[in-house]
């Protein structure tokens, strides 16, 4: 896609734009994609050069990390690793659903989706178009909200376009998402949950589902 050009715009309910989309991830490319919450923009994070357009869309600072999203589990497992007990305790308890969990990074995974860190947040999201889009492409996939840094995020396609549509390659339109809180963000790295980022769970949920295992 060439820069300054309007992107292409597909409605989700098409059967053929989530195979459009996959393809255009696969080569590198940059897909807005609605969630159970606002717009993100989905790449292939074992992708250096995608990961890096995703910066640029939003003009992002590198010491930020990227939060990914994954079909379900057992693609989190297969792609960045096994989940830690405690971890593997909150996913069947809160997945699909607004939770992520920090875990241990990959060594496939680029140092920039990280920041450097180690770790890397990933959720398995309530929006099935999300989830599709990951097992089309076999993948996790970056979901950093759609917007330019230190503005606003969106549950609008239109805002979408308006911000940073000369920026990536695709519009997956579902209308407007249902919006909310965001994601809660627990690190289950180690021997306790440590809360990251309040959010739609509750702390005290996630506390008591770890007090349950």
């Amino acid at each position: 896609m060439t820069m300054g050009t309007r992107p292409m715009r597909r409605p989700v309910a098409d059967p053929r734009t989530l195979e459009e989309a996959a393809a255009i991830i696969r080569a590198g490319g940059v897909v807005a994609i609605p969630t159970d919450t606002l717009y993100g923009l989905a790449a292939d994070p074992f992708n250096g050069a995608a990961v890096a357009r995703v910066f640029g869309a939003k003009g992002r600072s590198p010491d930020r990390a990227l939060p990914l999203i994954a079909a379900d589990a057992e693609q989190v497992a297969s792609r960045l690793g096994l989940l830690p007990r405690m971890g593997r305790k909150l996913a069947a308890e809160f997945w699909p659903g607004p939770l992520t969990l920090i875990i241990s990074a990959p060594p496939a995974l680029p140092a920039t989706v990280t920041a450097g860190s180690g770790k890397v947040g990933v959720r398995v999201p309530g929006h099935p178009t999300a989830r599709a889009l990951c097992r089309a492409c076999q993948s996790p996939l970056t979901a950093t909200s759609a917007n330019v840094t230190d503005h606003p995020p969106t549950d609008d396609p239109d805002e979408v376009e308006r911000t940073i549509g000369n920026r990536i390659d695709l519009l997956l339109d579902a209308g407007r998402t249902p919006g909310g809180p965001p994601s809660t963000v627990v690190d289950v790295t180690g021997e306790t949950p440590q809360l990251v980022r309040r959010g739609a769970i509750l702390w005290e949920q996630v506390l008591a589902c770890v007090d349950q295992a």
